[in-house]
């Protein structure tokens, strides 16, 4: 059994995703090889959901019943229904396992990772500028614009080339290939920097590496990027709640929210999913021209 918890290490899923499924399927002691198989399979898919909405990769945060939920919805309509029903037992019966407890007041707030400012990213474009030779100041450039002007984090950053940055619509887009498909209209301040570093990669990965399986490119570019105490670490989970607070404001979400009393969007979802998708020349009109 420990053998196979401790082999599991599956492609497209962050590495600390893995080590938390890793962990909480031997703290829960599964009794056959099978039972662990399903647990790491559903605590796996549910950690790379976590961290890439910004939540801590720990018990109490990740398997408490309002994330479970939240993950289990996500899945969408395209996961047959008896995957989803047996990803939720599975992490239910994690979770009574592990007794995480109740959540922390607050949860969504206090968990999720806090945006820079606006003098934080031009710090961090500045030091972007500063490496000392072109591909470096290119892959700088590259990692903060796809994190803080089109949200991108994990699989997804990893796997953009320069091929998938298209001007087009009107503005300038990403064609998100990896974990979930889509376009995303890069945010108008970060365009001009993006599209210099994916003219210059052409049909290679932004970020770094050959091969499209390849883990922890990041890392030692955001290493090469210490700012000094004046500047925290750069961390795409920031970055991605940078992108994520201009979206919010673009389009008017607090206004929203405050007017409805709504106060958690949980169930946003369910109202998105009866809407008519919009085209992309208007996602680009919409989110495009944002600072």
């Amino acid at each position: 059994m420990a053998e196979v918890i401790a082999r599991y290490s599956p492609v497209g899923i962050p590495p600390a995703a893995a080590v938390f499924a890793r962990q909480v399927t031997a703290r829960a002691v599964p009794h056959n090889t099978a039972r662990a198989k399903t647990w790491l399979f559903a605590a796996g898919r549910i950690g790379a959901f976590a961290a890439g909405v910004g939540l801590e990769l720990e018990a109490p945060v990740v398997l408490s019943v309002a994330v479970i939920e939240r993950f289990v919805g996500a899945m969408g309509p395209h996961t047959p229904l008896s995957t989803r029903r047996t990803v939720r037992s599975s992490l239910k019966t994690l979770a009574t396992r592990l007794d995480p407890g109740p959540p922390p007041a607050g949860l969504s707030r206090d968990r999720a990772k806090r945006p820079y400012t606006a003098g934080e990213i031009a710090a961090f474009l500045a030091l972007a500028d500063a490496q000392p030779t072109v591909s470096r100041r290119m892959r700088a450039n590259g990692l903060i614009c796809l994190g803080a002007g089109a949200g991108l984090i994990g699989v997804d950053l990893r796997a953009v080339t320069g091929g998938h940055v298209l001007s087009r619509s009107g503005g300038l887009v990403v064609e998100v290939t990896a974990r979930h498909r889509r376009v995303v209209p890069v945010l108008g301040a970060y365009q001009g920097r993006l599209r210099s570093a994916a003219e210059f990669f052409a049909d290679g990965f932004i970020v770094g590496g050959v091969e499209p399986t390849r883990r922890n490119v990041t890392t030692p570019l955001i290493t090469s990027l210490s700012g000094g105490s004046d500047l925290p670490r750069l961390e795409t989970g920031r970055l991605r709640s940078t992108w994520l607070a201009a979206v919010a404001d673009a389009i008017g979400l607090r206004a929203f929210m405050d007017a409805a009393g709504i106060v958690c969007s949980q169930r946003l979802g369910d109202i998105i999913a009866e809407l008519s998708p919009p085209s992309e020349a208007d996602m680009v009109a919409l989110l495009g021209g944002q600072a």
